[in-house]
């Protein structure tokens, strides 16, 4: 059940155009962002599963908790890291003005927001569920 993660994906470069006015292509590789596409692929996934194997089954558990570990680390882990990311990044450039330590950057968008989050999930049930009711 990929469909959800490339719709996410896609719409991540979309809501970047309609609110920024930039084409950014890059957003299709990237990780964080509106909405996530790692909370639309575990939700979409663990829909899927209960809507073929039913909501009593033991795959459908294993993947609510992985949904769950998922969607925690992307709100969670990887957005405290993104902040982090983006303070050492901030004193950095004020220390070293003109004298840089070093060229490469920390990576600031890692993680989600919790509405990011729930976007994604929201996305990966509505997609699971419409593309499984076309079959």
């Amino acid at each position: 059940m990929l469909l959800p993660w490339i719709a996410a994906q896609i719409l991540k470069v979309v809501i970047e155009l309609l609110w920024r006015r930039k084409l950014n292509l890059r957003l299709l590789t990237s990780a964080g962002g509106m909405p996530s596409s790692h909370s639309a692929l575990v939700c979409g996934l663990a829909t899927a599963i209960a809507i073929n194997d039913g909501a009593g089954s033991t795959t459908f558990a294993l993947s609510v908790v992985l949904a769950m570990v998922v969607m925690y680390d992307a709100a969670g882990i990887r957005r405290w890291a993104s902040i982090q990311a983006r303070i050492l990044n901030q004193i950095i450039d004020e220390l070293f003005q003109g004298h840089p330590i070093s060229e490469i950057r920390l990576r600031e968008i890692l993680g989600h927001t919790p509405i990011q989050v729930v976007a994604g999930a929201a996305l990966g049930v509505v997609m699971a569920w419409w593309w499984l009711a076309r079959a």
